[in-house]
């Protein structure tokens, strides 16, 4: 059986890390300084009072983490489908070239879904690698069809909220 725990403040070291090997990143490579962003950001949001995202994670020991699946909730106006508005939306979901092919991002993933089901989300939504796919399909999760656009916004750091 693989153990799954909800990760804390603590571990966001470790699920930077992760984000880096979901990337490709090389370690050490720091471009913009996201990773002390993102950090901070995991470090804000996993320890509020009332959380609005949580990260499942499996240890691999020695203070390191094998795997995770990060996610958020978002409150959107209701609809039809999903009269709350509430809206899960899963990210970050890594395990270490050393750790795969153990369930391990599966586990992760199961327990993020029961989190944004106990949080009242009426809907998941997620963005998958054609190698990814099948996974998430296995647990529920259809294409839709909407189309993903992006609009890219300058960002300027004297003016960062955070």
């Amino acid at each position: 059986m693989i153990e799954v725990r909800r990760a804390t403040a603590a571990d966001a070291a470790e699920l930077v890390r992760l984000r880096a090997v979901l990337f490709d990143i090389p370690e050490g490579s720091d471009e913009n300084g996201w990773r002390r962003s993102a950090a901070s950001i995991l470090v804000r949001r996993l320890s509020a009072p009332s959380p609005t995202m949580a990260a499942f994670v499996v240890d691999r020991g020695s203070g390191q983490l094998a795997a995770c699946a990060v996610g958020i909730i978002e409150e959107r106006l209701g609809g039809p489908a999903n009269p709350a508005g509430l809206v899960g939306y899963m990210l970050n979901v890594a395990t270490d070239p050393a750790d795969r092919r153990r369930g391990y991002s599966r586990a992760c993933t199961s327990a993020l879904v029961d989190w944004f089901r106990a949080q009242g989300a009426g809907v998941a939504d997620l963005r998958a690698t054609p190698t990814a796919e099948p996974l998430y399909s296995s647990l529920g999760f259809t294409r839709t069809s909407d189309p993903a656009m992006r609009l890219r916004l300058p960002t300027h750091p004297e003016s960062s909220p955070h």
